[in-house]
């Protein structure tokens, strides 16, 4: 594409953006800015599929402030909002916040950022000034916006971020109500990792003749990413976990277990074997999240063991190691796993601690990703079960990406969602209920998805019969 822009100052920003570009050390924009912001600054609306980690959060934050700004007779006024970043988690949404700051902080804007988990009072009384950019999580928004906290009558942007993993968190019914709110004339930006069937339903309700942007074929994996996994038996995962860490003297390692249990329990252990470690799931408070986020980025813990969804809102430049502790039942989700390294054009590798019985779960996620992943042996820890071969890649059907659990046994099609969740359809297409786990078991107590900590919970994709 010899005409996309090589440089910031190619894209059409006032000097006072581009500074803070400058701030930050950035001189030529990832392939979604170089898209995104010339359509976004034309007025149209956009569909973007971009993968986390390409530097999406700028390609809709600078646009939108400089939209902003440059219109300077449009005072808000109170309770009011100009621009609505709608986003699935409480970190993600913290993170976007701390952007927008940051590449605002030369012009006269004012941004708040709302979301479960702790008092709504202060976010209220913020409200009640007016504020150009609110960047919000779905329930708590509307608890704001149901007490008549905020209102819409001025909002000239509505960007929905994450858009795909919205979905799969159970918002849809939430995303669906707030947009009743929202004036018909508006911006719609739209950002989702891939443009499932499901995506593009929500978008024909959403945006108007939409330019498309897509910077990376659907569920590729970021090139400077080395993977590899070794078979391992699964009782000895911890212990594999904790001689890779201590024989390679890793120092930043980002784990990633299924359940919110399996967490807690494989932070235990790394803790034991004196290695420092913290977990981050749906179950821990704001405050424990945060923390533990700020002691894996300034290098006091070494080892974050996170859940999926809690790790959406983790945005690290330099993080070497993910390390796949459980494959995950979604194939898409290992696209967006080893995404969280080899960011900023660093490279990085993501390790995947397979057992015997995760074989299917691999031969989706080779299926996704369309390449196997190199096997590696650790002679100290040879499976007694046996891993087995990997299938031969079939080309993806267009526009049918694979459905989670299509890789499982016939009979035995039960799903296990985020952090537990688990359903599925028995061997005579009747859905099933996790209900007969057996108790004590964390993951089976626990099955609603994770959410922003207010407003009505989310329902599950899956109903068991009454």
């Amino acid at each position: 594409m010899s005409d996309t822009p090589t440089n910031f100052t190619d894209l059409g920003l006032s000097e006072a953006l581009l500074k803070a570009v400058r701030d930050k050390g950035y001189e030529t924009p990832s392939p979604i800015q170089a898209q995104a912001i010339p359509a976004v600054l034309s007025g149209r609306d956009i569909m973007a599929a971009a993968q986390t980690g390409t530097g999406k959060t700028a390609g809709f934050t600078l646009p939108l402030l400089q939209r902003l700004s440059s219109s300077t007779g449009n005072k808000v006024s109170s309770n009011n909002v100009r621009a609505l970043i709608l986003t699935p988690t409480r970190e993600l949404a913290a993170q976007i916040s701390v952007n927008i700051e940051e590449y605002g902080k030369y012009l006269n804007l004012h941004s708040t950022v709302v979301f479960g988990g702790v008092k709504i009072n202060p976010q209220m009384m913020r409200l009640r000034q007016g504020v150009d950019i609110l960047v919000a999580t779905p329930g708590r928004l509307l608890d704001l916006y149901n007490q008549r906290a905020v209102k819409f009558s001025q909002l000239e942007v509505f960007i929905l971020d994450e858009a795909d993993r919205m979905l799969d968190m159970g918002f849809i019914r939430d995303i669906k109500k707030l947009m009743t709110a929202l004036p018909k004339e508006r911006q719609n930006l739209l950002f989702s990792a891939t443009f499932s069937p499901d995506i593009r339903a929500l978008a024909k309700g959403m945006v108007n003749n939409p330019l498309e942007i897509s910077v990376d074929a659907e569920n590729s994996t970021a090139e400077k990413v080395t993977q590899w996994l070794t078979a391992v038996d699964k009782k000895r995962k911890p212990a594999v976990l904790t001689h890779l860490i201590k024989e390679n003297d890793w120092q930043q390692v980002l784990v990633f277990t299924k359940t919110k249990h399996g967490a807690n329990k494989l932070t235990k252990h790394l803790e034991a074997e004196g290695l420092t470690a913290a977990a981050i799931h749906g179950n821990k408070s704001q405050g424990a999240r945060t923390k533990a986020l700020a002691a894996f980025k300034d290098g006091s813990v070494k080892i974050l063991v996170a859940t999926d969804i809690a790790a959406r809102g983790i945005d690290i430049d330099l993080l070497p190691q993910v390390v796949n502790f459980d494959l995950p039942n979604v194939p898409e989700d290992y696209v967006h796993r080893i995404g969280r390294t080899a960011r900023a054009g660093n490279t990085g590798q993501a390790l995947s601690l397979v057992c015997a019985d995760e074989l299917d779960l691999l031969w989706g996620i080779e299926h996704v990703i369309q390449q196997h992943i190199e096997r590696k042996v650790i002679e100290e820890f040879i499976p007694a079960n046996e891993l087995g071969e990997s299938r031969a890649i079939k080309p993806l059907k267009q526009g049918k990406p694979p459905k989670s659990g299509k890789h499982q046994e016939a009979g035995k099609g039960r799903v296990e969602h985020k952090d537990g969740q688990r359903s599925g359809r028995n061997a005579n297409g009747n859905n099933t209920s996790s209900n007969k786990a057996k108790p004590g078991n964390d993951s089976s107590r626990r099955k609603k998805p994770e959410y922003d900590g207010s407003g009505p919970k989310p329902r599950r994709a899956i109903r068991p019969t009454k």
